[in-house]
């Protein structure tokens, strides 16, 4: 039996999609016991996108895919993957991968959503590039989507502040000149992390019911000290590994793209790593936490801000519940 050949898998096109409605710090100002001042202190946060009731997680999905793919030049029938992390699927089964790959028209392709909080993105980009560099597909969705505002309880100051609606995408694909794509992935998941951030109701431990409902178990519960505490540990620790794995100093990152989720988060990674202010992307002032768009949107922004140039060195980095956490080392390949 011959060994099969391992092929580089790179990004190839970008895209995100956001509501139009902003909800203001401002705005929240007149629904909970809070204020402007006292949220951007503690999160960075300015506003973040809000859909419209009704509006489920495919919707934006969709529009950052078609984004992707036309920045890549792929058609909907050279797509052979779709990986959709999510946590707020428009329902439990079908799987919101299958309502956009039909919207998409990707009649080739395979796939399945992605449960991994806020380290989705990073989880599903891995399980994309391990398919392409094995040959199995040639190129791939992830899209990272998110309905957060359908489970978030607006009376609740405490995490009400911090989630935004939107989505992210990106095309994985072969590269077939020999370049270097994606480089290297670690992640990493701690079921200790469990109590500290979940939904507690809506699948099978607790279904839905009048009880669950009234005592608000179907909304995002979070112990923000514990979590702020992993998070940091986990993402530092994590982006560390992944540089000295590869041989990588802070200073040959062009660009350091971290799960939009706490300014002060960010920043205390970003200092434990060694790397200066202008090499950290941040869109949590103007989203807020989207949980697995941030970081996709945050690529396709740079990107179309001119930030990023083929071969630059990226480092992703995410952290979410369960707990989950990883990073990423890639070079750009978008336009090489």
């Amino acid at each position: 039996m011959t060994a099969r050949t391992l092929f580089s898998a790179g990004i190839t096109g970008t895209g995100m999609s956001f509501p139009e409605k902003i909800l203001s710090n401002a705005d929240l100002e007149k629904m909970v016991e809070t204020n402007d001042q006292w949220i951007v202190e503690r999160t960075g946060i300015k506003e973040r996108r809000i859909v419209e009731p009704g509006t489920p997680a495919s919707v934006h999905g969709i529009e950052a895919a078609k984004q992707a793919m036309a920045m890549a030049g792929a058609q909907p029938e050279e797509i052979d993957l779709i990986v959709v992390p999510t946590v707020t699927p428009d329902m439990l089964f079908p799987s919101t991968c299958c309502i956009i790959q039909e919207a998409l028209g990707c009649k080739n392709a395979w796939g399945y959503d992605l449960i991994a909080a806020c380290s989705g993105f990073v989880f599903a980009l891995q399980t994309a590039r391990a398919q392409v560099e094995s040959g199995a597909v040639k190129k791939a969705l992830v899209i990272g989507t998110e309905v957060m505002s359908s489970i978030v309880d607006y009376t609740d100051r405490n995490t009400c502040i911090l989630f935004g609606d939107g989505a992210g995408a990106v095309v994985v694909e072969r590269l077939e000149d020999g370049r270097e794509g994606i480089i290297d992935t670690i992640n990493h998941i701690d079921g200790v992390g469990g109590k500290f951030l979940y939904q507690k109701a809506g699948g099978s431990l607790h279904p839905a019911t009048h009880e669950t409902i009234d005592a608000k178990m179907h909304f995002i519960h979070q112990e923000g000290r514990e979590v702020y505490k992993y998070a940091v540990k986990g993402m530092a620790g994590v982006t560390q590994e992944v540089l000295e794995k590869n041989g990588v100093a802070g200073s040959d990152v062009k660009l350091f793209v971290a799960h939009q989720a706490n300014l002060r988060i960010i920043e205390h990674v970003a200092r434990k790593v060694g790397l200066s202010e202008e090499q950290v992307a941040l869109t949590i002032h103007r989203f807020g936490n989207t949980t697995s768009a941030t970081i996709p949107s945050a690529l396709h922004i740079y990107h179309e801000q001119g930030m990023l140039e083929p071969g630059d060195l990226v480092v992703l980095c995410a952290f979410g519940a369960g707990f989950t956490w990883g990073a990423t080392l890639l070079r750009w390949t978008v336009g090489a």
